[in-house]
Parts: structure tokens; C-alpha cells; sequence
């Protein structure tokens, strides 16, 4: 469940990580850009004006996040990010904050770059932060008596679910890339009684309001908060820091 609104109200510290992605990609002319997990389509808006004679597709999972992304004007298709495979005139994929759902995705990586034709560009960008306080909160609370039984099957993201990196650089580097890999830590100063919450639920704690009734989901969230607090305490001015890791990997066939 990815709710458009939710995920916009922190736009500018979604977006930083996704231009300081592309613009890594050197493309002169490409013929196809596609945009996987393109949510509402506001990034993917940026891609056509960085390439404006080309073809700019975008796939996305979520049919509340389709129909946001058409009434930019985007062409957008219903699907799995895990489904998708490139046409022959694809020369520019981005995939933003998506992969980190996607089991063994690396090896999804692999076959992408194999599948490209020559000279195309694959960048990647994942949360690199699933060991930090927000969401060992999130899995501490989930696995207490109260929600275990509910939230064992939820799908919550473990704290190794993406690869530092060196291994991306190697998955990509195998498959015949030239690769450009490396890390960023953003400290995100945020605003709001409980901003950290607000922050989680709108990717984090997907899983969770997915499988709660909104009386559950309530209920977990007043429990979070309290862990959130102690573990993001607000500063004397109202605004709280935010460390959030971002892995990054950018690569030329």
C-alpha cells in the first residue's frame, strides 16, 4: 500500500538522492529512458527534461502510484519491477529506492545489463539504513507478544537486505559493466511531532498497514512512536535529525 500523498510530504529529501543518481549518467542521446518503481511520476517528469527527445517510460507496482504518475502525463504501466525486461532501444534505466523489496535482486541486475544493448547505462539507488534505530524499532516492536503472530509473515525488510557497494560494483562489473559505485549518508533535519514516524510510514512500515486493520495500525504506530522519541529525541528548536545511508551504483554496458 503506497500512498502518494504520504510518500510526497518529504519530496526534497526523497528527491536528493535520486538527481545525485542521475547525474552520474553520462547519456548523450538515448532513445529509451525507463523509470522502474516511478511512484507518482515526479522524478520521472525530471527525466524528460534532461532527455527531451527521448522515450520516457515509467513501471510501477502500485495502481494508486500509476495514477498519479498519468495525470502528468507519464506512460506508465502496471507491473513488477521483477517482471520488467528492457526492449531492444533502451538505453537508460533508473531504479530509485525499489530494489530493496525485491528479493535477490542483484542477480535481477546481472540479467538487466546483459539484456541492454551496448553503451546503455543502468543506475540504481537503494536505502542502505536497515539496521538503524527506525527500523530495528520497527522490528522489535513487531516481533512483542501483541504482534507477533500478526506481523510475522508482514515481510519486514532485514537489516541485510541490500548489498553494501563493492557488491554491486561485482554484480555489475561481472555482467560487463563499467561501474561507479559508492555510498552517501544524508542528515535529514525534519520537522513535525513525530517526524521520524511520519518518514517510515510511507515506505518502512508498508508492510505493516498492509496487514493491520486501521484499529491495529493505530494502535502500532502509538506504540512506535514512543521508540522513535527516545531514539530521535527532538532538538531544543522543534526539528529532529534524521541519518539516512543511501547506496548507490551507476553502470555503462
Amino acid at each position: 500500500m503506497w500512498d502518494p500523498e504520504k510518500y510526497l510530504a518529504f519530496d526534497d529529501h526523497r528527491s536528493r538522492p535520486f538527481f545525485d543518481l542521475v547525474n552520474r549518467v553520462v547519456a548523450a542521446a538515448p532513445r529509451c529512458v525507463v523509470d522502474l518503481g516511478c511512484g507518482p511520476g515526479h522524478l520521472t517528469a525530471a527525466l524528460a527534461e534532461r532527455w527531451p527527445a527521448a522515450r520516457i517510460r515509467g513501471l510501477d507496482s502500485s495502481p494508486d502510484m500509476v495514477v498519479a504518475a498519468r495525470t502528468r502525463g507519464i506512460d506508465v504501466t502496471l507491473g513488477e519491477v521483477r517482471d520488467w525486461r528492457p526492449s531492444a532501444d533502451t538505453d537508460v534505466v533508473v531504479c530509485n529506492a525499489v530494489l530493496q523489496w525485491v528479493p535477490d535482486h542483484p542477480t535481477l541486475l546481472s540479467q538487466w545489463l546483459r539484456q541492454l544493448p551496448a553503451g546503455a547505462w543502468l543506475a540504481i539507488q537503494v536505502p542502505g539504513n536497515f539496521d538503524a534505530p527506525s527500523h530495528r524499532a520497527i522490528r522489535e516492536l513487531a516481533a512483542r507478544d501483541e504482534w507477533r503472530d500478526q506481523l510475522s509473515p508482514a515481510g519486514l525488510l532485514p537489516p541485510r537486505a541490500v548489498l553494501d557497494p563493492a557488491g554491486y560494483a561485482e554484480a555489475l562489473a561481472t555482467a560487463g559493466g563499467t561501474v561507479d559505485a559508492w555510498e552517501t549518508t544524508y542528515l535529514q533535519r525534519l520537522t513535525g511531532e513525530n517526524p521520524v514516524l511520519d518518514w517510515v510510514a510511507g515506505t518502512a512500515l508498508r508492510p505493516v498497514r498492509s496487514t493491520l486493520d486501521d484499529a491495529g495500525w493505530r494502535e502500532f504506530t502509538v506504540q512506535l512512536s514512543s521508540l522513535l522519541r527516545s531514539a530521535y529525541p527532538r532538538r531544543a528548536d522543534g526539528t529532529t535529525w534524521l541519518p539516512f545511508r543511501r547506496i548507490f551504483a551507476v553502470a555503462q554496458k
